[in-house]
């Protein structure tokens, strides 16, 4: 079966943890992306950041996204998945945590990013529209 590891996106930028949100949305103008991994000095994954986590928690609350940093809006844990699981836990995954995009990891280190658009790519139809239900909700 499918692996992560070969449907993912393998180039992936991190916006560092100590880097403002203006930073991180500069990155993503420049890679015209919606979300970025949130990386440690240490190389590990601390969580993600999207277009809608600057709004809705920073410029919202009228708070200047040159003062605050990326890991300021990293909560819990991050929802990721391994490098070598199948399409099924990948399917899974999104499902019940009801996201587009999932970092992978192979052991510690950040290796690729696996989205809705790569499953699609991937898979057959069928399970494809069930995700795209199941994260819609």
């Amino acid at each position: 079966m499918t692996t992560a590891r070969e449907i993912m996106s393998r180039d992936v930028t991190c916006v560092g943890e100590k880097e403002s949100l203006a930073e991180a949305a500069r990155k993503m103008s420049e890679l015209n992306v919606g979300s970025l991994p949130i990386c440690g000095e240490d190389n590990r994954l601390h969580g993600m950041l999207t277009d809608r986590d600057i709004v809705v928690k920073a410029l919202a609350k009228g708070r200047n996204p040159a003062d605050v940093t990326a890991s300021e809006l990293a909560s819990g844990k991050p929802i990721t998945i391994g490098a070598d699981d199948d399409a099924a836990e990948i399917l899974r995954t999104m499902s019940q945590y009801k996201v587009r995009r999932l970092p992978v990891i192979d052991g510690h280190q950040l290796v690729g990013i696996v989205a809705v658009a790569d499953v699609a790519r991937a898979l057959p139809d069928r399970p494809v529209g069930d995700l795209i239900d199941a994260i819609s909700e």
